[in-house]
């Protein structure tokens, strides 16, 4: 007759606590729970210290009549309620009016800049995603002008935009011998064209770098699908790519709009402290009427007035995507 050996019970992982004692696992959820928030703490503080507060220091003083003479303590300004946006929406006053025309050049140079940068970077991106010789290198030529300063890259288009000695018209009048003249870019009608195909070569690369992100989680199985049921290469763009890409788009194009609209840089390294009057970005626009007339009082509800507006259109813009969204999946 044989022995079984008995295997001795083993004793539970976690030893069942005593009256009175806590549970051994709460501290350390706890301590779960707790790390993401103390990750986020340091960019939290950067972001109330950076945009924050002047954020609502310029709210303050957009109710306050601040000129030159309150600079050194801007605090002790008359208080003027409405009365600087009373003077930044009177659209029959000069203030207003300029305003307004520099508001309407902004909405058409940002619908023009986002929906060229769409266009360029979804059709590079697509055009990317088959295999030939040379891809890797197209991918990190494309993603050159994302990835150079920006100072150095306007720096560089306004030197190509000079009329006399600029690549730009030697290119367009002294070898192919278009326009009678060289043009002039950087002043009169043209600096609105000049100051749109900086920002689409400046902004175009993040759309093809996101989208081609975006690619990357599309079945190839469907293409192949496709493709033996007799769909083209356009039919399958329209019917697979694009309804794919749909939220990847929603957000780029929501990013790209908020980034040209609000967009200082670019035409204030391109033209200087005073744009031309085609080329007036509300951006410049509210720089010239605080830091060159001294009324920082309007300049500040002028910028009040372009967050309240922002903070609409991207409400309205997610709402009706997520309703879109939402109307799609049921």
């Amino acid at each position: 007759m044989t022995e079984t050996a008995v295997t001795p019970a083993r004793e539970p992982a976690v030893r069942a606590a005593t009256p009175g004692e806590a549970p051994a696992e709460r501290p350390s959820r706890r301590r779960r729970i707790a790390l993401p928030y103390l990750l986020l703490l340091p960019a939290l503080l950067l972001e109330l210290l950076v945009h924050l507060v002047p954020m609502l220091m310029g709210i303050t003083m957009s109710f306050r009549e601040l000129t030159q003479f309150y600079i050194r303590n801007w605090s002790e300004a008359p208080w003027s309620g409405l009365d600087n946006f009373s003077v930044a929406i009177d659209f029959d006053a000069p203030v207003g009016q300029a305003l307004l025309k520099s508001f309407l050049t902004t909405c058409l140079f940002t619908v023009l800049s986002v929906g060229l940068c769409w266009l360029l970077g979804t059709a590079a991106a697509i055009f990317l995603q088959e295999n030939f010789r040379g891809r890797g290198f197209l991918r990190t030529l494309f993603l050159v002008p994302y990835a150079l300063p920006v100072y150095a890259a306007v720096i560089t288009w306004a030197f190509m935009f000079q009329r006399d000695n600029g690549l730009i018209n030697h290119v367009l009048h002294d070898q192919l011998g278009i326009g009678d003249s060289p043009a002039f870019w950087l002043i009169g009608d043209n600096s609105f064209w000049a100051l749109l195909i900086v920002s689409v070569w400046k902004g175009w690369p993040f759309a093809f770098l996101t989208v081609m992100a975006g690619l990357q989680n599309i079945p190839r199985d469907m293409y192949e699908a496709a493709a033996l049921d007799g769909a083209g290469v356009w039919k399958q763009i329209r019917h697979i790519t694009l309804p794919s890409l749909r939220s990847v788009n929603q957000v780029l194009v929501l990013v790209l709009f908020l980034w040209t609209f609000n967009d200082f840089n670019t035409p204030f390294v391109l033209f200087g402290k005073a744009a031309p009057e085609a080329a007036d970005l509300i951006s410049l626009h509210i720089y010239q009427s605080s830091f060159q007339t001294w009324n920082f009082g309007t300049g500040s509800a002028m910028s009040v007035l372009l967050l309240l507006f922002l903070l609409v259109v991207t409400g309205l813009y997610l709402l009706l995507t997520t309703r879109g969204r939402k109307t799609s999946d049921a």
